[in-house]
């Protein structure tokens, strides 16, 4: 019997696929969002996994998969919205189209799906949102080559901000795990001649979030994970 029940979007991605093994190892229920019908093959079969086909980019499927888990399972205690996208580029690069592209990745993915669950976590009293954010949206300087993906991610610490302020006095957190390079299969593709000792391990990235969603981070309020490893 999963003593908790949590969504995680994204779950087929490099990291995804970690973190919901790592959930369901631990006796955690998991709703898992893939973007195709062929993301599902690349998740185990589990008795407490359930996978769902979903567009995130489409906001009334994403309340819809609020609402239907809600009434399936009870409640959700927290989620882990992995969606998103990268891109390169400098300002001189960068057109509206690819602000547009990276936004509906990175910052629409994650507040369709924050926005109905938000109110399903302060109806509760309690539960966890979890962001991820990045490097290069706190730091300017790393940010000039990739200015739709900094300015996009960006905007979850913003909306991390004033969720919390909504939640002030309340069990409910937002919080933002911005790593450096995740070491997974397409970074070490696009990367080739990078030192992939000094990149963050998805393993270690799952025993964070875990940490999160568990009751040793209750005392937490208005985090933010800056996790770097050496990079």
């Amino acid at each position: 019997m999963a003593d908790r029940t949590i969504l995680i979007t994204g779950a087929s991605g490099g990291l995804g696929r970690t973190v919901v093994q790592h959930f369901l190892d631990n006796n955690v229920r998991v709703i898992a969002t893939v973007s195709s019908e062929a993301g599902k093959k690349d998740l185990t079969p589990h008795p407490l996994l359930n996978i769902q086909v979903v567009d995130l980019t489409d906001e009334n499927e994403a309340s819809d998969l609020i609402q239907e888990a809600i009434h399936t399972y009870g409640r959700i205690d927290a989620a882990l919205l992995l969606v998103g996208g990268f891109a390169m580029g400098a300002v001189s690069d960068t057109k509206g189209s690819d602000l547009s592209k990276m936004f509906q990745l990175n910052f629409d993915t994650a507040y369709f799906v924050a926005r109905p669950l938000f109110a399903h976590l302060m109806e509760k009293g309690k539960g966890r949102i979890v962001l991820i954010g990045a490097r290069p949206a706190l730091m300017p300087a790393q940010g000039k080559n990739v200015v739709a993906y900094a300015l996009s991610k960006s905007l979850l610490f913003q909306l991390a901000a004033i969720l919390n302020a909504e939640a002030k006095g309340k069990n409910v957190v937002t919080h933002v795990v911005a790593p450096s390079t995740i070491d997974t299969p397409s970074n070490r593709k696009s990367m080739p001649d990078a030192d992939f000792s000094t990149w963050v391990q998805p393993e270690q990235l799952a025993e964070l979030l875990y940490f999160i969603c568990g009751e040793g981070a209750d005392t937490l309020r208005e985090p933010i994970w800056k996790v770097y490893n050496q990079a």
